[in-house]
């Protein structure tokens, strides 16, 4: 059984940093990207970065440039999202999702399998 597993939410102040962890299991890890997509209310889901397991090779939506940092521990199937420099504008749940790596990591549609979300909440 596929399970993605987000985690690391909750409530900070403006200026402040948090880290999710996305856990994978049920799939050959390296075979996969991992994206990190955000739904704030009243509107769509986004996304905010990705990864390719394997090449590594990485995307960042231009509203999180230099603020985001994706990374992956292949040893224990986890995707993280280090977000630094907090804005009130961040606060949204975010999900996980894995699929094949087509390398468009911002395309919801390229992605088949995903995590049940983690609230990030950003006070001014």
């Amino acid at each position: 059984e596929v399970q993605l597993q987000a985690s690391g939410g909750g409530l900070v102040q403006a200026g402040g940093s948090v880290r999710l962890s996305c856990t994978a299991s049920g799939f050959t890890f390296d075979h996969y990207a991992i994206g990190w997509f955000r739904q704030a209310p009243g509107k769509e889901r986004e996304g905010v970065s990705g990864i390719g397991i394997s090449d590594r090779n990485t995307y960042y939506d231009d509203s999180v440039k230099g603020r985001f940092t994706i990374s992956s521990d292949n040893a224990k199937n986890t995707v993280y999202l280090q977000m630094n420099s907090l804005k009130p504008e961040d606060t949204a749940v975010y999900y996980c999702a894995a699929g094949p790596n087509s390398g468009s990591y911002y395309n919801p549609y390229e992605y088949d399998y995903w995590g049940q979300g983690t609230l990030v909440t950003v006070s001014s």
